[in-house]
């Protein structure tokens, strides 16, 4: 049995007068020498205000990338009004094939900050957004465009997730060890809200003042603007930090760590979950409820599914909140036992209750798939920095290389969720048989976190 580990941060010592801060040099191309945070006196005379100006564009540039990942969960949905034959499997897999790639980018997206500086590189990887948004306009002119083609253009939409992983590791840079939990915190939220932009917006760009035809290229071409915008500030705006090392060693090491594994298991539950219902929400809608799928507003449709996204977005920084204060095994457990017990209840009761219910179980759903999200994210470097092997200085290089790849593996819940719905259908006509398999992997996931992570009568604290 695996011993319970506290989750208190440690303290960082700043560096003493003894110690002055080192000179920061700018080189051109936006190169800063000399960057440490952790000096209290640098962090207060240039530092600080450095750190915030990179947040406040990183922030800006990973919201749109969130907006890129989500465009084809709606998009896909309108399609067929639109005039595209597509079978259900097919739209489910418009819908989850961005996630597959997303996660999958983010793996070598979370090394390439180091290689080509956090500036560089967020002007790149903003500009890739232009790819999938543009080839997403030109593909939904034509509704004769083979289903092949729109799959390339839906995979495309990955990058935006991938920008996650980047965005994050900078910031990493930027921030001593006592703001980095916030910084980061704002950085994600920012992304996050990303998805119930793009769910609000779509619908009603593609059809204000369109009539009975849908302005589906709209769904591209509005945001291409946006990534301009982001691409020239981040050029004129952010920084490249010269001490910025790739930790390839650190890496492969955390991959040798059970607590990878078993943590990964855990983030799939809770941000998979959220990213995955995410994506699906406005289909589940369209399936279940086709009246409500959209609501006249004027001369625009509004679909409410952008709420589930919201409010997940939302709740994340009260699990870290939460996790904070009481421990983070012990929100994220509540949180599966939470989430079982509502996607249960969608089972049962849903059939025969209606819209409002459903939306109301969902939104409720989604607000502890967050704060689970949160408290497990929290986790992650408590655990590594107390159970990993080797000395400490080892311990958090495997913690700092822990958190990218574990964002990255739980991304992967974003495709296996709405696959999962699309085996049910497509076994059983309805969704019920996935939703049961969900409240049976939650309650896996809350056995894991009581038995690895939450011990009784033990006083310390995961």
């Amino acid at each position: 049995m695996t011993d319970t580990v506290s989750t208190e941060p440690h303290s960082t010592q700043s560096p003493t007068a003894a110690q002055p801060a080192p000179d920061l040099v700018t080189r051109p191309g936006r190169w800063i020498d000399g960057w440490d945070p952790e000096d209290a006196v640098q962090w207060a005379s240039q530092g600080r205000s450095i750190a915030r100006r990179n947040l406040r564009w990183s922030i800006f540039a990973e919201f749109l990338g969130f907006v890129v990942w989500q465009l084809w969960s709606i998009v896909a949905v309108a399609l067929p009004d639109a005039g595209f034959v597509l079978s259900t499997s097919e739209v489910f897999w418009l819908i989850s094939i961005p996630s597959l790639v997303g996660a999958t980018l983010r793996i070598p997206y979370s090394f390439l900050v180091p290689r080509f500086g956090g500036r560089n590189w967020t002007i790149v990887s903003a500009g890739l957004l232009l790819v999938p948004t543009i080839a997403l306009a030109v593909c939904v002119v034509n509704p004769a465009t083979p289903f092949p083609v729109l799959l390339a253009a839906a995979a495309l939409a990955g990058f935006g997730g991938g920008n996650f992983a980047s965005s994050m590791a900078n910031i990493t840079y930027f921030y001593p060890q006592r703001e980095k939990g916030w910084a980061l915190g704002l950085n994600a939220a920012g992304g996050n809200l990303g998805a119930a932009v793009a769910q609000f917006a779509v619908p009603v760009i593609i059809t204000i003042g369109a009539g009975a035809t849908l302005q589906l290229p709209l769904a591209g071409w509005i945001w291409v603007p946006l990534i301009v915008v982001a691409m020239i500030g981040a050029w004129r705006r952010m920084d490249n930090l010269s001490n910025a090392k790739a930790d390839l060693a650190g890496s492969a090491a955390a991959l040798k760590e059970p607590h990878l594994w078993l943590l990964s298991s855990l983030y799939i539950g809770t941000f998979g979950s959220f990213i995955g219902f995410a994506s699906v929400f406005p289909k589940l809608i369209a399936d279940q409820f086709p009246a409500f799928s959209t609501f006249a507003v004027g001369g625009a449709s509004v679909s409410l599914a952008f709420l589930g996204a919201l409010v997940g977005s939302l709740a994340r920084p009260f699990g870290g909140r939460l996790a904070d204060r009481f421990g983070g095994a012990r929100i994220t457990m509540c949180a599966f036992a939470a989430m079982g017990a509502i996607t249960l209840v969608v089972v049962v009761v849903v059939p025969a209750a209606g819209f409002w219910p459903f939306l109301g179980l969902f939104l409720l759903l989604f607000a502890a798939a967050g704060i689970g999200n949160g408290s497990t994210y929290r986790m992650v470097p408590v655990v590594f920095a107390l159970r990993a092997s080797g000395d400490d200085a080892a311990r958090r290089r495997k913690a700092a290389a822990a958190l990218g790849l574990i964002s990255a593996i739980g991304a992967y819940g974003g495709f296996l969720i709405p696959q999962a719905l699309n085996l049910s259908f497509q076994t059983t006509g309805g969704y019920s048989a996935a939703f049961l398999g969900f409240v049976a992997a939650y309650a896996g996931l809350l056995l894991l976190t009581a038995l690895v992570y939450v011990r009784p009568l033990r006083s310390h604290r995961v």
